[in-house]
């Protein structure tokens, strides 16, 4: 089969097919192993190994379903579709060598595995990995400078995304590079633009005062956002948007009507007080502690303890912080309720607030390699009040705040795969930029073939993870496995192709004059927030697969 004689996307979804069928397979087996996901922790390798194959499928699947879509529609683009078929071809190959490599782990047969065996198979998979094919898409890519301008097949993401476009490069880029290199906070006057934006309401419904757009512009918005700072811009609407989604699923409808006009409008800004000194992803084993009191005959609550990587929680007015209500520790997860504790403003990288109720919180930021522009705060707590209308959904909130934080955060990964995207998106312009006005050896490096090579699978790499997140936003459940697998995907790329970008600008690419190595640095605490890695392919993806996949 040569490349002139290959149809794309009906190989692309040839190839689809059988890899998903063999992960079927596989996660079946997966399933009888751990006992639907119950040992997991005996069989971490395999697990992580499970989740990650699951994710690229999915990832593949969704840009071929995409590619599909716009040649129904009469809009086929052939730069979608050439990258449909690489990344088809580069998940169904790895999936072929894990499945080789590990043979009695994965517990197939030749007859399960056979599907990716067959001519049909191996040929299109040789065909669309063809160095030739893949420098043709870094070509293209290269020559539009690696504008992302696929079709949205949405008017209003379409309009979304020009609105927060323009924003994006009018207001946050020429001031993205200061912040970061000096580990500035975001100023107020573009907090302001943000707010009157409408980004922070985005989500929210319009009964609450939000613009009620969804979650696919969101997600959009804070991509674009992102391409231009994913700290001074992409992130600020992350932690309402934690919250925001606690509420609307948990909250009292008092606090809906009294807390959700205030963060669209950007009137209160949110911190995420969940992390402890010696507690990260293990949320079931948090100490901090809040007991029942009054104040001045008041119902309320005393809350001690210690919260760490509290990003924006010095800026912020209000804190969303989970602490344990339930005096038997023994009850984990099921003893934590969720409270915001209200705060004024604080500059600067540490802060101290005394309550007029007696209780004092102190925050000290935590230096950062990069995700600079909001400060994350390791916060001491003494004693702070909270009054009982502040605890999230009031009395049937009590001992429920694990239940409505996981909710959040899942809008958070959601969200991360956005930010992602962003980030991914900005390396892989500058370099295509770069490349284009540096020459070595008498050549424009545009022209080597092994710069095409690389912006062509840099390309296809960011176009696999925008559709997951695409399609796990349009499909939003907090229950539901996409968004974690969008997170733990894009988060990957995003790393991949900022490192790849920074060593086609060489030398100048660890330049912190330079952006590409601002991307470098954000791009590595995105597979660390939100669920570090694998945490998120163990105890998120894995276990939920391995729960409903069946024998």
């Amino acid at each position: 089969m040569t490349t002139t004689e290959l149809n794309a996307i009906a190989t692309a979804r040839r190839l689809v097919d059988a890899s998903q069928g063999v992960v079927d397979a596989a996660l079946a087996h997966g399933a009888r192993v751990t006992e639907g996901g119950r040992l997991i922790d005996e069989h971490q390798v395999h697990t992580e190994r499970l989740a990650y194959l699951a994710t690229q499928v999915r990832a593949a699947s969704e840009l071929v379903a995409y590619a599909e879509r716009l040649a129904t529609s009469g809009r086929a683009d052939a730069l979608q579709e050439s990258m449909a078929l690489g990344y088809a071809a580069e998940v169904t190959h790895a999936l072929r060598s894990q499945v080789e490599a590990a043979w009695d782990d994965f517990g197939l047969d030749e007859t399960q595995v056979a599907p990716l065996h067959t001519p049909e198979v191996r040929e299109g998979v040789r065909a669309a990995l063809d160095e030739g094919r893949i420098r043709a898409i870094g070509r293209t890519v290269i020559e539009a400078l690696g504008a992302n301008n696929c079709e949205l097949e949405d008017e209003v993401a379409r309009l979304t995304r020009d609105m927060a476009r323009e924003f994006a490069e009018r207001e946050v880029a020429p001031i993205a590079q200061d912040i970061h290199r000096h580990d500035l906070l975001v100023p107020d006057s573009l907090l302001e633009k943000f707010s009157a934006q409408g980004f922070f309401g985005s989500s929210i419904p319009e009964e609450y005062g939000g613009t009620g757009m969804g979650d696919l512009p969101m997600v959009i918005i804070t991509e674009e956002l992102s391409a231009a700072s994913l700290a001074a811009a992409g992130s600020l609407a992350t932690r309402p948007e934690i919250l925001t989604k606690a509420l609307l699923a948990g909250g009292t409808e008092e606090q809906r009507n009294e807390w959700l006009p205030k963060i669209a409008a950007g009137d209160v800004l949110v911190a995420i007080a969940v992390t402890e000194p010696d507690t990260g992803s293990d949320v079931a084993s948090l100490q901090t502690r809040a007991e029942p009191a009054e104040h001045n005959g008041q119902r309320g609550w005393r809350i001690n303890g210690a919260k760490a990587w509290s990003t924006f929680s010095g800026r912020s007015t209000v804190l969303a912080l989970l602490a344990r209500t339930d005096p038997d520790a023994g009850a984990g997860s099921r003893g934590l309720s969720l409270f915001m504790i209200e705060k004024p403003p604080f500059e600067g990288h540490s802060w101290r607030f005394e309550q007029p109720e007696g209780g004092v919180m102190e925050g000290t930021a935590n230096p950062t390699p990069g995700y600079r522009g909001m400060h994350s705060f390791t916060i001491a707590i003494d004693n702070v009040w909270v009054p009982h209308t502040h605890l999230v959904g009031g009395d049937d909130g009590i001992n429920r705040g694990f239940y409505l934080q996981m909710g959040g955060f899942a809008a958070g990964r959601l969200q991360t795969g956005g930010r992602a995207c962003g980030v991914a998106q900005a390396a892989l312009e500058k370099a295509c930029r770069y490349v284009q006005q540096r020459s070595q050896f008498g050549m424009s490096l545009a022209d080597y073939q092994l710069t095409q090579y690389k912006v062509g699978r840099m390309a296809t790499l960011v176009a696999a993870g925008r559709q997951l997140t695409y399609h796990a936003a349009r499909t939003f459940d907090s229950r539901a496995v996409e968004a974690s697998m969008a997170k733990l995907l894009t988060c990957d790329v995003a790393g991949e192709v900022s490192r790849e970008a920074q060593l086609l600008h060489g030398g100048w690419g660890y330049s912190e004059e330079d952006p590409v190595s601002r991307y470098v640095v954000d791009a590595l605490v995105l597979p660390i927030f939100e669920g570090v890695k694998p945490i998120l392919e163990l105890k998120v993806i894995g276990r939920q697969l391995l729960a409903g996949a069946t024998g």
